[in-house]
């Protein structure tokens, strides 16, 4: 009768912690996911040590979706196609495993490219209004003296992007965005692999797309400080960036 209890109470905790993991799985796969920021490529708008929340659901789901990448389909369900000024969590088409973070640029089918460090989408230059109060940011463990501005897309999406004072890239060739595909490029724009590298990143098919940057719910300085220290909370721990929502 014991043993029987015994085998009862072990059968109940399995499917308890069983359920636990499916609920887990279904949120992470279908709802939201949280996401650590590793680089500076998005600085000022993301920091290194940022955790976030992506939404699942904004652009539909993909086999991108789900841990792994299982191929269970081979094109998107539930197909919202995301829109320009969005930061896009997505698989690196060169290896369909690492998650990148960018912000979306260009949609199919439009034409970007950078004449003189001003960035035209098809054929219009984007608007931009000189940042004085920010000339650094972090690249890597380097710190960089920059511009910065605010730029404005043609759906009015506004957003702060920072160029190198000690080089930049001015000009390009022009970037024909192909069918169900997305031109992203990163904040840092000078410490950053995005669609402007063919060769490692370049057009990201709508398959290759995670989800949609929501809010930061959490951030630690891991430059200064690889873990965060309880005794000296000022030296890694940002207290202002708690649930910031992110533009």
């Amino acid at each position: 009768m014991k043993k029987k209890k015994i085998l009862d109470s072990i059968i109940d905790n399995t499917k308890t912690i069983l359920g636990a993991l499916l609920i887990a799985l279904i949120i992470r796969s279908l709802i939201f996911q949280p996401f650590y920021i590793p680089s500076s490529s998005m600085e000022p708008t993301l920091l290194i040590g940022d955790r976030i929340f992506v939404s699942k659901y904004s652009y539909g789901y993909s086999r991108h979706s789900f841990p792994f990448s299982p191929k269970i389909f081979s094109e998107r369900i539930f197909y919202n196609q995301p829109k320009v000024g969005d930061l896009v969590v997505f698989k690196t088409p060169s290896d369909n495993r690492t998650d990148y973070i960018k912000r979306l640029i260009g949609l199919p089918g439009d034409e970007i490219q950078f004449i003189n460090g001003n960035i035209f989408i098809n054929k219009k230059k984007i608007e931009r209004r000189a940042i004085i109060t920010l000339d650094k940011v972090r690249c890597g463990k380097t710190t960089l003296n920059v511009k910065a501005y605010e730029e404005t897309l043609p759906n009015g999406h506004k957003y702060i992007a920072t160029y190198n004072n000690d080089g930049t890239l001015q000009n390009t060739k022009k970037f024909k965005v192909p069918k169900n595909h997305f031109f992203l490029l990163g904040d840092n724009r000078d410490c950053s692999k995005d669609s402007r590298y063919l060769d490692s990143v370049g057009y990201v098919d709508h398959v290759n797309l995670v989800g949609k940057a929501k809010i930061i719910f959490f951030s630690n300085d891991t430059v200064t400080s690889r873990m965060l220290k309880f005794w000296n909370l000022k030296e890694s721990f940002r207290g202002e960036r708690l649930f910031k929502s992110i533009k």
